[in-house]
């Protein structure tokens, strides 16, 4: 990919340079990370590539440009923008009740107490509606919480898991044998429910939930390298995992992955693999407001809808999370369509910008997007979980000291 001198674009070169200094130094050199791919890019040019690691340790494999990625979580705001193509067509309303398109969930109790096969339930305040799916208010969760007896209920059915098995049609028939976790609309947690959506997408639109992103989205976009299995196998990387005092595990091995194969499961919450390029190629449509070279996927405000903190009352995750994982910090943090919002920068004690929208995946990937300054950055590596380094704050410390020039608007 080609790049940019970054002083033309109201960056410094001199301070961008720290960024694979900082992670050779702090993470490749001491074992903590395999691999780390940065794409920093401002007004639509790349000011910054960095490819650093190994995408294969015991086989001594270098990292590259069209490496392929797990990119799990970050295939949440795809699913996303693939639902509001439907919205925008009117064939579906975000205040739309769930049961309409899913019947059997008409009388979703919610958990009151008791085990698997013993639940016992009352009936929700209000159903639960298409935007709670999208803003995770619906009541739903993901088995790894390990925090009620709801989350037990997913474990012992395998819902939601990293490595995919069944089917959506099995999760969605599952999930209406199990209680929510809390009337919807009631709180923030991290769930399967853009799972749900990618099964709704399907119903919807009449095509399967992969040939959807794959004519409306990836196609248009010119996003090649993204499907629900590595489109070369050959290039997939290695995916670690973290062990005590900064030392890394094999977890999935990429010449024995799963990956290398379409699944079962069409996860439109964590299913996706992808590479650099691609997903740049869906960060500048973002950027865009919907549109990338004269392609537009949604309109510029169906996208600032999205990327609107659209937690009942305004208010931040802290105030509304029931969560014990999710991927992002939660003070001066909203959370819209598919996306964390920043409300409050100060708050969060991160660098960045009122209206800046993100996210990332299990293997400790990230990107995020800042409408006012035009930027767009994307961070990928390959090491689960994503809790185990603070290196998302660290890039936005890194990428916003290297501003020389910020857009006045």
């Amino acid at each position: 990919m080609k790049t940019t001198k970054p002083e033309s674009l109201g960056l410094s070169s001199e301070r961008l340079a720290r960024i694979p200094r900082f992670i050779e130094e702090r993470y490749l050199a001491p074992g903590r990370l395999p691999c780390a791919t940065v794409l920093v890019a401002r007004r639509g040019e790349i000011a910054h590539l960095s490819i650093q690691g190994k995408a294969d340790l015991a086989r001594d494999k270098p990292l590259s440009e069209d490496s392929l990625f797990r990119i799990y979580s970050m295939t949440k705001p795809i699913t996303s923008i693939a639902f509001m193509i439907l919205v925008e067509e009117g064939k579906v309303a975000l205040d739309d009740p769930v049961h309409q398109y899913i019947p059997a969930w008409r009388d979703l109790g919610v958990f009151q107490g008791g085990y698997m096969e013993t639940y016992q339930t009352v009936r929700p305040k209000r159903p639960m509606l298409i935007v709670d799916l999208l803003r995770h208010t619906s009541g739903l969760t993901y088995g790894f919480q390990q925090r009620t007896n709801v989350d037990a209920g997913y474990r012992k059915l395998k819902l939601g898991e990293i490595e995919k098995a069944g089917t959506l049609d099995f999760l969605i028939e599952s999930l209406g044998k199990l209680p929510l976790e809390f009337s919807p609309g009631d709180a923030w947690n991290y769930s399967v429910s853009t799972d749900v959506v990618g099964y709704l997408v399907e119903k919807i639109s009449g095509q399967t939930f992969e040939d959807f992103l794959r004519t409306r989205i990836f196609k248009p976009l010119g996003m090649t390298e993204t499907d629900f299995h590595a489109v070369d196998p050959n290039r997939l990387a290695c995916n670690y995992g973290a062990l005590p005092g900064g030392r890394m595990m094999l977890y999935d091995d990429a010449e024995k992955s799963g990956f290398r194969e379409p699944p079962s499961f069409i996860s439109g919450g964590g299913g996706l693999v992808s590479s650099i390029g691609d997903y740049y190629r869906f960060a500048q449509m973002l950027a865009g407001g919907g549109a990338r070279e004269g392609v537009r996927l949604v309109s510029p405000k169906t996208l600032s809808l999205m990327a609107s903190n659209h937690l009942p009352g305004g208010r931040d995750l802290t105030e509304m999370s029931l969560s014990l994982f999710s991927e992002m910090a939660y003070a001066g943090v909203g959370f819209g369509l598919g996306f964390a919002v920043t409300m409050d920068p100060a708050r969060t004690m991160l660098a960045g910008t009122a209206g800046d929208f993100s996210w990332g995946g299990a293997a400790s990937t990230y990107f995020w997007v800042d409408p006012k300054e035009e930027l767009v950055v994307i961070f990928l590596t390959q090491l689960l979980p994503s809790s185990t380094y603070p290196i998302r704050r660290e890039m936005r410390t890194l990428v916003y000291s290297a501003f020389e020039e910020a857009n006045v608007k």
